[in-house]
């Protein structure tokens, strides 16, 4: 069975990797290269590189990986640069061989309104980059830079992602003008949030816990008047280890304020901590409401 599981995972991931691939490869020959869109990574670099010295961009994409992969074997960590391996020599491959099929639809990409192309790149990006990295790859290229730089700098990896993507916006900025960088900018964001929800989902719960003296008039309310369940924890207090009771609930997110105000009202003096909530299973439920 255990075998069963993991050929199926592998199979998933890979279709996954490959649908990913596709979409972030016929998205740079449709949207990023003709429009001189800068998105980071290899793919940025190539696109400064094409404008500049006319360079031929798989050629440019394929240098810049395995230079990038040989410098991650020797600087970074050999199983890192192993997982690296594939989406970098592949991604450059891809865009290869959609290229025929990106010059077939580009006339239905011919847009007036730059903005929906831009908005139209980040989607294509984000989804791409999301399934990519869900299916646990990567394409090299701005990955290798950010780990380098959260290495030898010492700075947290979504700090050393974003001063690899300024310096590269920056690039952009200087070749192609103020508004490519900002056009850039906003396809950086959408991909960034796009990549975020793939990989974690869109939350539509909040998870609280909350410590309070009216435990039972909470309880009460949340029973009665939320119309949905909660956990009851024994704790100790960090300072004091003085022994108290904290609640766990999950409501809906269009519910949040409505709680939130409740405890305040019940127990001005309550203490809760409140989260995002991306999945509830199992449990029983009360007018379909989450319920732990």
């Amino acid at each position: 069975m255990r075998e069963y599981i993991k050929k199926n995972k592998t199979i998933s991931r890979s279709i996954m990797f490959l649908i990913g691939l596709f979409l972030i490869s016929i998205n740079y020959n449709l949207l990023t290269l003709p429009n001189n869109f800068v998105t980071g990574g290899a793919s940025g670099v190539s696109v400064i590189l094409n404008k500049l010295f006319n360079f031929d961009p798989v050629t440019t994409i394929y240098v810049l990986n395995i230079s990038l992969l040989i410098i991650s074997y020797i600087f970074i960590d050999k199983k890192y640069t192993y997982h690296a391996i594939i989406g970098s020599l592949l991604y450059p491959f891809a865009i290869s061989i959609t290229l025929p099929l990106a010059n077939v639809l580009r006339p239905f990409f011919e847009i007036n309104n730059y903005l929906i192309t831009v908005i139209l790149d980040g989607i294509f990006l984000g989804v791409g980059t999301g399934l990519i990295y869900k299916a646990g790859f990567s394409t090299g290229g701005g990955d290798i830079m950010m780990k380098l730089i959260n290495k030898y700098f010492k700075i947290s990896e979504g700090k050393a992602a974003l001063i690899n993507n300024i310096i590269i916006l920056l690039l952009s900025g200087f070749v192609f003008g103020f508004y490519i960088l900002i056009y850039s900018a906003i396809i950086i964001l959408i991909n960034s949030e796009i990549v975020d929800r793939i990989l974690i989902g869109i939350s539509d719960s909040k998870l609280f816990f909350v410590y309070t003296k009216k435990v039972n008039q909470i309880k009460d309310y949340i029973l009665n008047d939320m119309n949905t369940g909660l956990t009851l924890l024994n704790t100790e207090g960090g300072y004091k280890n003085k022994q108290q009771v904290m609640l766990m609930v999950v409501v809906p997110t269009n519910d949040y304020y409505r709680f939130k105000d409740a405890i305040l009202s019940i127990d001005s003096d309550a203490f809760f901590v409140v989260s995002d909530c991306y999945e509830v299973n199992g449990g029983k439920k009360r007018k379909n409401l989450p319920f732990i």
